[in-house]
């Protein structure tokens, strides 16, 4: 059963349980909602992959120079940056749970070229293979080498691991589960041996001073450091895909990404009457017994999202900011990119041994390039699923041979950029410092408007949460202002 075209001229459907636009999108199937399984553990993992994937620079870069400058004062901030972010995890979740499209599909419903927009955003910001040379770089503090070589061998690596598993989400959910556990067994042994009485007794000032702000480190800095806590981005909007390729909701009518290579397609749970593995919406009637089930993916998808995403976020934040204030607290001239890393591991080397610099050193070259993954991995996601939903759905190429060659084609691209010798260009610095908030503050009002408006009545957001989108849409807005001039400055001044 499907719902009948829209004859009015509206862009709404003429009848059916939601009411999506179906101006530039044919209208979702209607079937029932999946039960959630009984074992729900079973089910846990997207929200290890956005944390995984999150846990980067700002976790082992950004947020540690803080605490070696400014001390613990600002722990605060890290914490309101995940909740606002979970937040907005799970209005992208809410669309994916009662549709099986991810967001960015709902997005253009409305308009036809959002996904596009959104697409060409995190290309600008990850095009340049800065994801990679960081795990580079903290690999050859251990091993010698040019980061530049060590890189060029680790971006096949990435496109194998991605494109040759025969689910690809498996593979990137096993990899960063590992990257969880090795960081959280790193950050229990640095417990024992590393972080000194003192830096205990000054954390308490995370939520003495909520709401103060070390101004020498800079506004902007600051409000990216907590806005950035935890993803950012469009690795945000990838939750959709994420949840959809483990089964949560409806999206367990969508098939998985598979490797051409090794994996097998699915055809017939993505049959449509547009065409062969184009990706279709599916909707179900909000009766009593859908709700009943509605509520507990609900219950289960804010859960999930909660104790991953951000207990493991905030956890990380806290842990690796004692780890720095223990080791680096009162420092100055340190950098604030990767080759911090250099100067905390030689501190841990003195105040504990050679053996625990070099493991931390060593952990986050593992760390760095378990994100690198995620970043190919969610870039290419998006652009596949908004080609395959959009622009290519009659084509016979399914969306995850596209996405095998959007991979492969940031892998070549990173690799060339590497072995030309560019630096990062200017242009792309400046892109890359604004264009996560600009996403953010973006969607943040698109996900308001499409939950409101796409979704019946039982379903749809309401009450605080519209609130917490409305904070999204303030911070992130007010994000981008402040970062835009202070690259002006920065070029200019």
């Amino acid at each position: 059963m499907t719902h009948t075209d829209d004859r009015s001229g509206t862009g709404r459907p003429a009848g059916g349980p939601f009411p999506l636009s179906t101006r530039n999108l044919p209208p979702p199937e209607v079937r029932e909602l999946p039960p959630p399984p009984r074992q729900t553990w079973k089910i846990i993992g997207p929200g290890i992959v956005g944390a995984g994937v999150g846990l980067a620079s700002g976790e082992f870069i950004l947020w540690p120079y803080i605490a070696s400058q400014a001390g613990l004062v600002f722990l605060w901030g890290a914490v309101v940056g995940v909740v606002t972010q979970w937040f907005l995890n799970m209005e992208i979740e809410r669309y994916t749970l009662a549709t099986g499209e991810t967001a960015v599909t709902g997005f253009n419903r409305y308009w036809r070229h959002w996904g596009a927009v959104m697409v060409l955003l995190t290309y600008a910001a990850n095009l340049w293979p800065g994801w990679v040379t960081s795990s580079a770089t903290m690999a050859s503090y251990v091993f010698g080498g040019n980061p530049t070589m060590i890189a060029l061998v680790l971006l096949p690596c990435i496109g194998a691991i991605l494109t040759l598993a025969p689910v690809v989400y498996t593979a990137l959910e096993r990899l960063l589960f590992l990257k969880v556990a090795v960081i959280g067994g790193f950050f229990a042994l640095a417990v024992i041996f590393a972080v000194n009485a003192s830096s205990w007794a000054d954390l308490p000032q995370g939520v003495t001073h909520v709401g103060q702000f070390p101004s020498e480190l800079g506004v902007a800095v600051l409000m990216g450091a907590m806005a950035y806590a935890g993803a950012g981005g469009g690795q945000n909007l990838c939750q959709s895909n994420w949840i959809r390729d483990k089964g949560f909701g409806m999206g367990q009518y969508v098939p998985r990404l598979v490797s051409p290579v090794t994996g097998k397609e699915d055809t017939t749970a993505a049959a449509s009457a547009t065409g062969p593995g184009a990706t279709t919406g599916y909707v179900f009637v909000p009766d009593a017994e859908n709700m009943e089930r509605w509520k507990r993916w609900w219950r289960f998808a804010n859960t999930e999202q909660a104790l991953t995403f951000g207990l493991v976020t905030v956890l990380t934040i806290v842990l690796s900011s004692l780890l720095a204030h223990s080791t680096l607290f009162g420092t100055e001239g340190l950098a604030d990119d990767v080759t911090f890393l250099k100067d905390e591991g030689d501190a841990l080397k003195s105040q504990v041994g050679d053996w625990f610099g070099v493991l931390f050193w060593m952990i986050g070259a593992f760390a760095l390039f378990s994100a690198a993954a995620g970043i190919v991995d969610y870039t290419s996601r998006l652009a596949a699923d908004v080609l395959k939903s959009t622009y290519m759905r009659k084509s016979q190429l399914s969306e995850s041979r596209l996405y095998f060659w959007l991979v492969w084609g940031l892998v070549v691209i990173g690799m060339t950029i590497l072995l030309i010798g560019i630096d990062q260009p200017l242009v792309l610095l400046v892109i890359s410092a604004c264009v996560a908030g600009l996403m953010m503050f973006v969607y943040g009002g698109l996900l308001l408007y499409m939950n409101r408006k796409a979704l019946p009545s039982q379903i749809k957001v309401r009450g605080y949460r519209v609130a917490a989108l409305v904070w999204v849409v303030l911070l992130f807005g007010v994000l981008s202002v402040l970062t835009v001039r202070q690259q002006i400055l920065d070029i200019f001044g």
